[in-house]
């Protein structure tokens, strides 16, 4: 199946598949090609053996059932691969053409989201956006695909460049919160993920941003007693920032 991808896409761009390649580098190889692809159209062929190979993949990883996490006042916080979680949207912090990552393996959330969901969540975002950037704090629903939940939220949270975000950055990280929140009600979902927003490579320093997300969270689930919402987390320092504030 692997081999039969690799192949597509090498003759899309005129190439030959390497040969003597290991199965780990069979599956980064794939993800490269799928990480620098431009939205263009693809064969139904193509998505078919995609969307068998990523979901064998996300079952060898391991679903995680957000319904078992340990709650307090409808928030959990877990730590992990957000991809893995079967929360019914996942937030995407992404950026604001919304086409993903076009690095090869970059280990950021919005290549991990869309490397794990299929070339169709790239595809989706250029019918939505045409060549334009979406505002900070606004947000783009797309499917899952082959995730293991149903939708994907991408939201394109404010960049700190001197580590003091001013009252306007936290506005619009507030309005991404919310308006996910807002667009979760809205689909009648039960449960809702939300990444790190804004930190990292966006420079929001980590503990004003979890107090921003908390507060925000907090005072929106006051009006939707049906929807919980969990906090992802990767690094151990984000989940203390969390543990603390939470």
């Amino acid at each position: 199946m692997i081999a039969s991808l690799i192949e597509i896409l090498c003759r899309e761009n005129g190439d030959s598949p390497p040969v003597h390649q290991t199965d780990r580098q069979k599956d980064d190889f794939f993800r490269s090609l799928c990480n620098v692809r431009p939205p263009l159209p693809i064969s139904e062929t193509f998505l078919e053996l995609q969307d068998q190979y990523l979901t064998a993949r996300s079952q060898q990883r391991g679903i995680v059932d957000v319904t078992r996490l340990k709650y307090k006042d409808s928030i959990a916080l877990w730590q992990g691969d957000i991809t893995r979680l079967n929360s019914e949207a996942i937030v995407n912090g992404c950026k604001p053409t919304l086409l993903g990552c076009f690095h090869p393996l970059h280990n950021c959330i919005d290549n991990v989201i869309h490397s794990n969901a299929g070339v169709q969540v790239r595809r989706d975002c250029h019918k939505i956006m045409q060549g334009a950037h979406l505002p900070n704090g606004e947000v783009v629903v797309t499917p899952a695909y082959n995730l293991p939940g149903k939708y994907i939220f991408h939201t394109v949270g404010p960049i700190v460049r001197d580590g003091h975000p001013s009252e306007q950055h936290a506005d619009e990280l507030s309005k991404c919160y919310r308006l996910c929140i807002e667009k979760a009600t809205e689909l009648g979902l039960t449960s809702l993920t939300f990444c790190c927003l804004s930190t990292g490579e966006y420079g929001y320093p980590k503990n004003m941003a979890v107090k921003v997300a908390v507060m925000t969270v907090r005072k929106l689930l006051h009006e939707n007693e049906e929807l919980r919402v969990i906090f992802n987390v990767f690094q151990d320092e984000d989940k203390m920032h969390y543990e603390q504030e939470l």
